[in-house]
């Protein structure tokens, strides 16, 4: 469904040339829902401006769709969605006024546009509002418009564009579900980008991570997490000294780190593969050495241990500045 090589984009500000994408290489095949990842200024954004033919590549070819998005642009637009991070419908306009014109855009006959939008109303939940201004509905229900004026050319392939930003929890939970229920339904591609790493983590099938303009990583978020980050176990061992609890615990089980917890406790911090499964065997062999465990926990490897072990900076920090 997309097919990127070299895909570069700089641009001159006050006579300063920014190389906001470094030679992008990507492939994407027709059904997957992958997710690009990475801290404002990565070149997310850019490079789906380029895949959607909104903005030249300075160099490089892409193919989208089955068409090149500089020689034949129209093609490309014609067979896909976007869904940029700003709203879509006009403020002043009825819903449903929107989701016909949208149809017309795309040269669709009446008898189609009008059912197309009737059934993505019912689809997304809005039924009801069709005669409501988009300015008056609440900002899940816009995003939800925005997921319907996407979808309106029935495209085999949707590009989403940190969709989610500015909603609170339930509302992006909700937008999601809809989109999955769509994605299920039409059996369309889609292309994420997310400052989210709990909606990359959950719903992509493939993250491609993006740093400074150039893909850093690019695996299913299980293979990202294991190759590039690991589980951490945290054991409060009462009475316990650091050489016993080092001695006792299973050879090759990873970095062990023994502090003094607040009671007095030694709180051991192990960095490991597979945490779950590791960590029964850490308490027995304690047990064996005659230690006790007063509490243990694991917290599994998140995309952000990732992206702080490629980069040295924490993506979750950034997003929140």
């Amino acid at each position: 469904m997309i097919r990127a090589r070299g895909l570069t984009r700089t641009f001159t500000r006050r006579k300063e040339v920014v190389e906001a994408v470094k030679g992008i290489d990507v492939d994407v095949a027709e059904g997957e829902l992958v997710a690009f990842l990475g801290p404002n200024g990565a070149g997310k954004s850019t490079t789906l401006r380029m895949l959607t033919s909104l903005l030249a590549p300075t160099s490089g070819k892409a193919e989208v769709a089955g068409y090149d998005v500089v020689a034949d642009p129209a093609q490309v637009r014609a067979r896909i969605g976007f869904i940029g991070q700003g709203n879509g419908g006009g403020f002043s306009y009825k819903v449903r006024d929107e989701l016909h014109n949208q149809g017309r855009f795309y040269g669709l006959s009446p008898e189609v546009y009008r059912s197309r939008a009737a059934e993505l109303l019912a689809a997304l939940e809005l039924e009801g509002l069709e005669k409501r201004s988009v300015q008056s509905l609440s900002g899940g229900q816009r995003r939800r418009l925005d997921v319907a004026l996407g979808l309106m050319n029935h495209p085999p392939l949707l590009f989403l564009d940190e969709p989610t930003t500015g909603l609170d929890p339930h509302s992006r939970a909700n937008l999601w579900e809809h989109i999955s229920a769509m994605r299920e339904r039409y059996g369309m591609t889609i292309v994420l980008t997310t400052h989210y790493l709990d909606e990359a983590d959950s719903m992509a099938e493939r993250v491609v991570v993006i740093d400074h303009g150039e893909i850093i990583a690019d695996a299913a978020p299980q293979v990202l997490k294991h190759e590039h980050a690991d589980d951490l176990l945290t054991l409060l061992v009462p009475g316990g000294d650091d050489a016993t609890i080092r001695s006792a615990l299973p050879s090759g089980l990873g970095d062990v780190a023994v502090h003094e917890d607040v009671d007095g406790a030694a709180r051991v911090v192990v960095s490991t593969a597979n945490g779950a499964h590791q960590l029964p065997g850490a308490i027995e062999a304690l047990r064996v050495a005659g230690l006790s465990v007063s509490s243990a926990s694991v917290r599994q490897a998140s995309l952000d241990d990732v992206f702080l072990n490629l980069t040295g900076r924490s993506l979750r920090e950034e997003a929140a500045a």
